[in-house]
């Protein structure tokens, strides 16, 4: 009874192990497809996943890029609108600033055509960053320089228009002085001048023999003598001194040679008669004669006498 039993136990497990052994092809042959797609769809979702990672990232590169660029150019133009301001002031720009502005607006130009481009390597971009950055730096510098220069023009106006003032009040007080000297030294002058006092004036005959002889009709006489003193001037200078003599009919005219020209009383004048005399302020009386180069006629004569520039003193005489 055992000895049947393990067989059919025996028959069973055989048959049991062949069953196996006859689907174990089948099986392990849709393993392989299965694993083979399941690497297959790995792959593609991998690939895709890198892919996709790799256009986010370009995606985002290229997003950063343009805006870093965008702030690039907006940062320029303050910089241009900064440095135009700056060169608005009033100020005379000296040569190292002169040159130093051609570099700056170069630069800007440059960076600006740089920016324009439609995209940019992140190389370039980190060389337009820098060139910024340098540009900020430069700027910076020329506005010290600028308000520097500004300030000194500011204390150079101020100590210029200061100097002015001050030459102005100079001249002022000079060109009063001027006026008080001058109207001082004409004052000297005309209180230095000579004056004479008790003036006569006769007329006279000449004889064959050379004496004078008064007369007091006009148709004996020859010519006229005026006889003269001068006041005492502590102020005249005992030097030589010029006398002029202007003789005027009876009808007003002058009797002078119009050679004889002499100024007097701010004025150039003809005279008659002119003798130099030499004066040491004392009580020496003196004597002018003019010769008549025409007849005398009926009535008064008159003579002026004048020295220094100022008239001396006058007189006349009655002809009949």
């Amino acid at each position: 009874m055992n000895t049947i039993t393990e067989k059919n136990s025996t028959e069973n497990t055989t048959f049991r192990f062949q069953m196996l052994d006859t689907k174990d092809p089948v099986n392990k042959g849709d393993r392989n497809k299965i694993y083979f797609l399941i690497v297959v769809i790995a792959a593609l979702l991998g690939t895709n996943g890198f892919l996709f990672l790799k256009d986010k990232h370009e995606k985002e590169r290229f997003v950063t890029t343009n805006t870093e660029k965008d702030r690039l150019k907006l940062e320029v133009e303050k910089i241009e609108v900064e440095f135009d301001k700056v060169n608005a002031m009033n100020v005379t720009l000296t040569e190292k600033l002169q040159n130093e502005q051609l570099l700056a607006r170069a630069k800007i130009a440059e960076l600006k055509n740089a920016l324009q481009k439609s995209q940019l390597t992140q190389g370039q971009l980190v060389a337009a960053q820098n060139e910024l950055k340098e540009l900020r730096i430069f700027i910076g510098n020329y506005k010290e320089d600028l308000s520097r220069l500004e300030k000194e023009n500011t204390f150079l106006k101020s100590e210029r228009d200061s100097l002015v003032k001050s030459v102005s009040s100079v001249n002022a007080k000079a060109s009063v002085l001027e006026k008080r000297n001058s109207e001082l030294s004409e004052k000297v002058k005309i209180s230095s001048a000579l004056k004479a006092f008790n003036v006569q004036l006769n007329a006279y005959k000449v004889k064959s023999s050379g004496k004078n002889i008064e007369v007091s009709k006009a148709s004996a006489a020859q010519k006229l003598t005026a006889n003269f003193n001068i006041i005492p001037n502590e102020l005249a200078s005992k030097d030589y001194h010029k006398i002029y003599l202007r003789v005027f009919d009876p009808t007003g005219n002058l009797i002078a040679n119009e050679n004889n020209m002499f100024e007097a009383d701010g004025q150039e004048m003809q005279y008659s008669e002119m003798i130099t005399i030499s004066y040491n302020n004392d009580d020496t009386a003196y004597k002018m004669d003019w010769v008549n180069p025409k007849p005398f006629i009926k009535g008064t004569y008159s003579i002026i006498l004048y020295a220094n520039g100022f008239t001396m003193g006058k007189a006349a005489v009655l002809l009949k």
